[in-house]
């Protein structure tokens, strides 16, 4: 019977090793995205149905609402959307009057996009629902196992990037 390989092993060491056996329930980038869809679930079910907002449209009210605008190119790479994402949100929200927008006058062929007065008002009503819900989220963790994870998903955000 021979070895399993380990993926740190030198190459000329794993020969006559089996071949590595992935199990998706042990990849971390499968745990890390099903976690990640299950949380977005909970979010995008309450978002939803009390404000009539899919996720992508919500994280793009959050983050115009940190800022004084942004062009829909700025918010893609803030949010890690894609383009077409980004593009529909700020469609649907411009078109409930949440949004406005108003060419960059840095770049005429983009337009600035901001939170309109009923945006700034739909923001101030979600944002301490958001709060509450990461709150609950996070009620079985204690504060250093919270650090930790922060700064655990911040190294790792900094190895995916290197890796592009």
């Amino acid at each position: 019977m021979s070895a399993s390989v380990d993926a740190r092993m030198p190459p000329e060491a794993r020969e006559g090793c089996a071949p590595p056996q992935l199990r998706l329930d042990a990849f971390l980038p499968y745990q890390l995205s099903i976690a990640s869809n299950a949380v977005s679930g909970a979010i995008a079910r309450s978002y939803e149905s009390l404000f009539g907002l899919k996720v992508p449209e919500w994280r793009l009210i959050a983050v115009l609402a940190e800022t004084d605008g942004l062009t829909q190119q700025q918010i893609v790479q803030r949010t890690e959307m894609d383009k077409m994402t980004v593009s529909r949100a700020a469609q649907a929200l411009a078109g409930r009057g949440l949004v406005a927008r108003a060419r960059d006058g840095r770049d005429r062929r983009s337009q600035m996009l901001t939170l309109s007065p009923a945006g700034q008002t739909l923001y101030g009503e979600i944002a301490p629902r958001a709060l509450a819900l990461e709150a609950q989220l996070m009620a079985g963790f204690a504060e250093p196992e919270i650090a930790a994870l922060r700064a655990a998903l911040a190294r790792l955000k900094q190895a995916a990037e290197a890796l592009r």
